[in-house]
């Protein structure tokens, strides 16, 4: 038992030989780092500012979760820190349980994505559909917009976690007093940076525009609002937030941060393998790495962290080969903490604003949202639910929604493709026959082939159109071609069974498979019929049974002698 353990333990720890790559091609990562670094910056500073704890915090987040998430992650081309669609999830936080509260979150947040890496859960990751991910995708990026209005107007943000009513008041608090500043250096920037990215896709011009901002609100003296003093340096370790009891009210918190910590990390990873040649990462080790990150970044202030699919684009961009890039991107951003604190404090708020807006705007990608709308008109439900929910609860129930009517809707298409045939005894029928008997025997016997799974959406369909069988003498159901069969499948069967009984028709069974047998003798559904000898191998010796019923009964005047042929011995 402890070895098994220390085994599942082992698995998700970092082997010797792939922290050796770090040393192969070091000018390469350390370039890309760098680039990486640039780029988060301002992103790091303005999901801390969106999130509710301030931008030291979404720096420690960087720096301490992008270090450790790099070192332990299960992708070598992984970065991870502060993002927008986890300061989504934590506004609601801060507002109902302050600074404390998600720092605590983020710490049981973290022991949760251990315990899900060490249970081998990351491999269910591939199970989200696509069009779920897609509209999360839409979802967090209007919200993300949302969340920048206060800042874009330039005016305080109204209280209350809901984005849209949030975004309405801050509206009208700037109708009732406009000042133009702010709104015009946070378009300027969101400009500058679609346009630029589109022009020089490798020149970090978020970076470029942010510092260009700054200088002219300086040498103008303009009124915007400005970042504030920062510390100089990470704050010391301390647990002086944790409140043993508020532990039981964090938990359901918690649960929707491990969920979307865990969802986005691997999505980001899932968009470096896609990225980058012969790399694919390991799921259950990214659950642990980013468990470990989100387990000791509260001790330094930090929010909860996951994987950046955005700034890990970068980093694959740039030329990242190993994971030396993203711990010197974390290397990098602590050095602006210690020694560039106090010109970091002079950014005006309105300039995050408009980098988190052009943000959100490159998270959508406008050509796959049609296509994926274009494809079915499921697809194209799933997507909008899901995005609609984004906006109008938070992002796990909106995921667990999309999830809950995609499978819906794909169970229904499954159902839909189970078939009740009536074939032919002809080919089947055992001997040689006259071309009477051939015909008194089709008048009597009905053999019907099962096609698909028989589960219980498909279950009921399968009962009506078995109970408008005319009457006949003998049904033979056969079975070879049942890819599955449930226990409402199975119940729905006997119950088929013994309708026709009841009619006076004689049902017999062929071709069962073997992993079916257990389902149907455990709900006792052809135990009967398997006592009585109406259950065959193949589909010949049922209808050699039923030939042989038709003849006790007087249907029949003779019966041939003929062994089935070998050959026939079909199901």
């Amino acid at each position: 038992m402890l070895s098994s353990g220390w085994a599942r333990v082992r698995s998700v720890l970092p082997t010797r030989d792939e922290l050796a790559t770090m040393g192969r091609r070091p000018r390469r990562d350390l370039l890309a780092g760098l680039t990486v670094a640039v780029v988060a910056l301002p992103l790091a500073l303005g999901f801390g500012i969106s999130s509710g704890m301030g931008a030291a915090a979404g720096l420690a987040t960087a720096v301490v979760a992008g270090a450790l998430a790099a070192v332990f992650g299960g992708s070598g081309l992984q970065v991870s820190g502060p993002t927008g669609a986890m300061t989504v999830v934590l506004v609601p936080i801060v507002h109902s349980y302050g600074a404390s509260g998600v720092l605590t979150v983020g710490m049981l947040a973290g022991l949760m994505l251990i315990a899900l890496a060490l249970v081998r859960a990351g491999r269910y990751m591939a199970l989200v559909p696509a069009p779920v991910v897609e509209g999360f995708t839409l979802g967090i990026a209007c919200v993300i917009a949302l969340q920048q209005v206060p800042s874009a107007l330039g005016v305080p943000t109204p209280e209350g976690d809901r984005v849209l009513v949030v975004a309405w008041h801050a509206v009208q608090a700037f109708l009732a007093s406009p000042s133009w500043w702010a709104p015009v250096t946070a378009l300027a920037v969101a400009v500058l940076m679609l346009a630029g990215a589109r022009w020089r896709p490798t020149v970090p011009f978020s970076l470029l525009t942010v510092v260009a901002v700054t200088v002219v609100a300086e040498l103008a003296q303009a009124p915007l609002v400005r970042i504030g003093a920062l510390p100089a340096g990470l704050p010391a370790p301390s647990l002086g937030f944790l409140d043993p009891a508020a532990l039981s009210s964090l938990l359901a918190p918690a649960v929707a941060v491990a969920a979307l910590a865990a969802l986005e990390s691997l999505l980001s990873a899932a968009v470096a393998d896609g990225m980058s040649v012969n790399h694919k990462h390991d799921p259950d080790r990214e659950l642990f790495g980013q468990g470990l990150a989100n387990l000791f970044t509260p001790l330094f202030g930090g929010v909860p962290a996951t994987g950046a699919i955005a700034r890990t684009a970068v980093n694959v961009r740039s030329g990242a080969t190993s994971r030396l890039a993203a711990l010197a991107h974390a290397a990098i951003l602590a050095a602006i903490v210690y020694a560039a604190a106090d010109l970091v404090a002079r950014i005006p708020l309105a300039a995050l604003a408009g980098v988190l807006l052009a943000t959100a705007v490159r998270m959508v990608e406008a050509g796959s949202v049609k296509a994926m709308a274009r494809a079915t008109r499921g697809d194209a439900v799933v997507l909008a639910l899901t995005a609609l929910a984004t906006l109008a609860l938070d992002l796990v129930q909106a995921v667990i929604l999309g999830l809950i009517v995609a499978g819906a809707l794909a169970l229904r298409a499954i159902a839909r493709n189970v078939r009740l045939d009536e074939t032919p005894i002809r080919a089947d029928l055992p001997g040689d026959h006259t071309e009477q008997e051939h015909a008194l025997l089709a008048e009597h016997i009905i053999a019907y082939r099962l096609d698909g799974p028989l589960f219980f959406a498909a279950a009921h369909r399968f009962l009506l159109e078995l109970s408008e069988v005319a009457t006949v003498s003998v049904v033979i159901l056969r079975m070879s071609r049942v890819t599955t069969v449930d226990a409402s499948g199975a119940l729905i069967l006997g119950d088929a069974i013994t309708r026709l009984e009841r009619r006076g028709i004689t049902v017999y069974v062929s071709g069962i498979r073997d992993g079916h047998h257990q389902a149907l003798h455990a709900l006792g559904v052809i135990a009967r019929l398997d006592a009585a000898g109406h259950v065959f191998a193949s589909t010949p010796e049922a209808i050699a049974a039923a030939r042989n019923h038709l003849h006790r009964h007087g249907v029949l005047d003779t019966v041939p002698a003929q062994e089935p042929k070998e050959e026939l011995r079909t199901p």
